[in-house]
């Protein structure tokens, strides 16, 4: 039987395209499962005059168009829950409406003055609402528990992120700071932890001594469609590469904790996050390679997307090596690439492992091929599972080998009944568990590495564009790797 949890969530921005489209799906989904029941309440706020009864329409909709059969019953039980209360974040007066509506919510549903502000709205206005949240009041001063949410981005560099988090920091701890990425969300990728700690195969190899290299790649193959202006002042590299890709990165490469709690976990992803080498400008021109995409497949270039300037130098794609200057993983490199318009629509990592010293199998004269490196593929999105690539013999007249795959993935009903990223984080938040949450020192590190990059790019001119659509990349891409003598594991048509 599922705990419920109790709270009043607080939802800034109760009207916008990330509520409707994923926070009251999940929210449902962790009503009908019993784990937020009779003592839950939320109270929506945002610039729009809406009454009640106009809101509890919106989340209905937004639940039955996630979930097409719906239970009507449930669904009426559920949207009893919800208030809403017209608010302008930067009038002080209307904090004293919400604080009237918290109390009055917290004795009717006896919330024991648990209280969650989710603030799914521009990072500008965050640092306004912690302080008026404060300062008029707003938090429990009970034995309940106060918890802020907050969406990415956290901010466009480190000196921006560091404002952010001390206007944050003056009015919570950072233990009751829930940074959500929705990546740490996915099923597969709080399958690393898993597969590394819990299978003596696999952590017993983990380390530069059989590894010889780590590959991640979060591919998209649509363009910026209609978060052109947003993506115009972000680029791949903030977009995904400081925050989806160095938390997926930081799991690969971390220390086995202590005991699987956040504070431990947290610890040893920081550590290894210090230990990435912030390149200098030599270093980041060589390892790190952009792209923006061209013309094709009936569609625009990006610098002709409704909203991008015509002179655009935004990156609609990154590649890169990265090194871990620690015991473990010195001289290991880890590829990343992440980008719009490419072939298909897929996140996987790829850990390859090194090929033995000597090859016995060999024998060119017979036409053997050299063996192949063993290689497990974790498989993130569309498909969730894994792959690992072993040499075996062939059925063949004499003794000729061929790499074979062995390979995992979740049925189809095992995966409709696994909870979504924002059910499982939302639910993360309701027990106070910061596993799957982004702390700031990691945020920071990860920041100072990006910068670096950053700052190289900004002073040099690109050759844009440089890639075709439904494809990998710009062939430098390819030449990062060519050059280690290595190449990417995932390429086209296979």
């Amino acid at each position: 039987m599922p705990t419920e949890r109790r709270s009043l969530i607080m939802l800034f921005g109760a009207t916008g395209d990330l509520a409707t489209r994923k926070l009251y799906p999940a929210m449902y989904n962790l009503f009908k499962k019993g784990n937020i029941r009779d003592h839950f309440a939320v109270i929506g706020t945002s610039r729009h005059s809406v009454d009640d009864a106009k809101f509890r329409d919106i989340v209905t909709k937004s639940v039955n168009d996630a979930e097409k059969k719906a239970d009507k019953k449930l669904v009426a039980d559920f949207i009893k829950h919800f208030f809403f209360v017209t608010h302008d974040v930067t009038d002080l007066e209307h904090y004293s409406v919400l604080k009237d509506k918290a109390e009055e919510l917290d004795k009717e549903f006896k919330l024991n003055g648990n209280r969650v502000f989710y603030i799914s709205m521009a990072p500008n206005f965050f640092g306004t609402v912690a302080k008026n949240l404060k300062n008029q009041g707003l938090l429990s001063e009970g034995n309940g528990f106060n918890r802020l949410v907050i969406e990415k981005p956290f901010g466009r560099d480190f000196e921006s992120a560091k404002e952010l988090n001390d206007a944050l920091s003056h009015s919570f701890n950072e233990d009751q700071i829930y940074r959500i990425d929705h990546y740490l969300g996915k099923e597969m990728i709080q399958n690393i932890e898993a597969i590394r700690f819990g299978n003596t195969l696999f952590e017993a190899l983990w380390n530069n001594r059989y590894i010889d290299n780590i590959q991640v790649t979060l591919a998209e193959n649509l363009g910026v469609e209609e978060r052109a202006g947003y993506y115009d002042n972000s680029g791949a590299l903030r977009d995904m590469v400081q925050n989806h890709i160095m938390q997926i990165v930081s799991l690969l490469a971390m220390e086995q904790p202590v005991a699987f709690k956040d504070v431990d976990i947290r610890a040893e992803k920081v550590k290894a996050l210090r230990s990435l080498r912030v390149y200098n400008v030599a270093e980041a021109s060589t390892n790190f390679v952009r792209g923006q995409y061209a013309a094709g497949g009936n569609g625009k270039e990006y610098r002709e997307e409704d909203g991008v300037p015509a002179d655009s130098n935004t990156e609609t794609f990154v590649a890169g090596k990265l090194l871990f200057d620690n015991y473990r993983w010195s001289g290991v490199p880890f590829y990343i690439r992440t980008g719009k318009k490419l072939a298909d629509k897929f996140t996987r990592v790829d850990v390859v492992f090194k090929k033995p010293l000597v090859d016995i199998f060999s024998f060119p004269q017979d036409g053997n091929t050299l063996l192949s490196p063993n290689v497990l593929t974790i498989h993130i999105e569309p498909n969730q599972g894994f792959s690992l690539v072993v040499n075996a013999k062939n059925g063949d007249q004499g003794f000729h080998t061929e790499p074979v795959n062995l390979d995992f993935y979740e049925s189809s009903q095992r995966t409709q009944n696994t909870p979504q990223p924002y059910e499982r984080l939302i639910h993360d938040v309701l027990k106070g568990d910061g596993t799957n949450f982004s702390s700031w020192p990691e945020v920071a590190n990860a920041w100072k590495f990006v910068d670096q990059i950053r700052r190289v790019w900004d002073i040099q001119q690109p050759m844009f564009p440089n890639y075709l659509p439904g494809s990998m990349g710009p062939v430098a891409a390819d030449e990062l790797l060519a050059r280690d003598h290595r190449e990417w594991i995932y390429k086209l048509n296979q």
